[in-house]
């Protein structure tokens, strides 16, 4: 969700349980727009708020010309002071998938994950526990970028990517229509796509390269995995992901009104398959 507006836009998604206190609209509203300036961002986004067990914490990104490229990540536990996360590596998520539970709140707390291992054959096999460390800002970062991977979407036709393979904010989008807002094949994930080399050539001759270089939520594999609801009549769309709970996209339908926020624990629902 943009910082520019956000004290409006955050009341589209009051129906999902997010809410934010006036004090945090208002902290929110000045230091999103410093760390913009300092940072020389094209745009920063309110991502959401992880909740820990003892202090919570709020996360915002900032994005320069393209959305794609060095996109980086911020925390901050008042709303006030940022600190800049680390980019999530493989090994890093390896390590955090390790660390069961929810977050403590202390970004420099150290989770411990103790593996046995046996070493030897046969009568000489000794068990050795090996341990393996993991830094909640780490785990973090990598919570962050999966949820990003998994969940983080935008309406179809909203960015464009340029003949420079940049990909950028679409001026002329003027929104989906409500019956277009009613289908999933009209959202794409925003990031690198990984589906469309799946798809027949039939299919592929009726996509529009500028467009529809992301995957649609569509072929999301479990099916049934978003929830789609229209609220007010049908002046506002709302999409909730079943699989990572807390996360919520929002659409006027008609017009370039859109976003989406996270409020949530960071727990995957690893029982959805089972569910549906």
């Amino acid at each position: 969700m943009e910082c520019e507006g956000l004290h409006l836009n955050i009341d589209y998604v009051g129906s999902s349980g997010v809410i934010l206190s006036p004090e945090q609209k208002a902290a929110l509203q000045t230091s999103l727009v410093i760390l913009q300036n300092e940072n020389k961002f094209n745009r920063v986004y309110l991502w959401g708020k992880i909740l820990g067990v003892k202090d919570d914490y709020f996360i915002a990104q900032g994005a320069y010309k393209d959305e794609f490229a060095g996109r980086k990540t911020f925390y901050s536990k008042d709303c006030i002071h940022w600190g800049l996360l680390p980019p999530a590596t493989d090994e890093m998520k390896k390590k955090s998938a390790l660390a069961k539970g929810r977050f403590t709140g202390d970004p420099s707390y150290e989770f411990e994950h103790v593996e046995t291992k046996k070493v030897g054959e046969g009568e000489d096999a000794v068990d050795e526990e090996e341990t393996t460390i993991i830094k909640e800002e780490d785990r973090l970062s990598s919570v962050i970028s999966e949820i990003d991977e998994d969940v983080r979407i935008v309406p179809r036709g909203a960015f464009v990517q340029v003949p420079t393979a940049e990909v950028v904010k679409n001026r002329s989008f003027e929104g989906l229509s409500v019956q277009e807002a009613a289908k999933l094949c009209n959202y794409m994930h925003f990031r690198e796509a990984k589906r469309l080399d799946l798809k027949t050539l039939l299919q592929r001759a009726n996509m529009d390269k500028a467009i529809d270089f992301m995957d649609s939520i569509e072929d999301d594999v479990p099916r049934g995995s978003w929830s789609l609801q229209f609220e007010r009549g049908s002046g506002l769309l709302t999409l909730r992901s079943l699989q990572w709970p807390g996360y919520v996209f929002y659409h006027v339908p008609a017009s370039q009104k859109y976003g989406s926020v996270y409020f949530g624990t960071g727990e995957k629902n690893l029982d959805l398959p089972f569910m549906l």
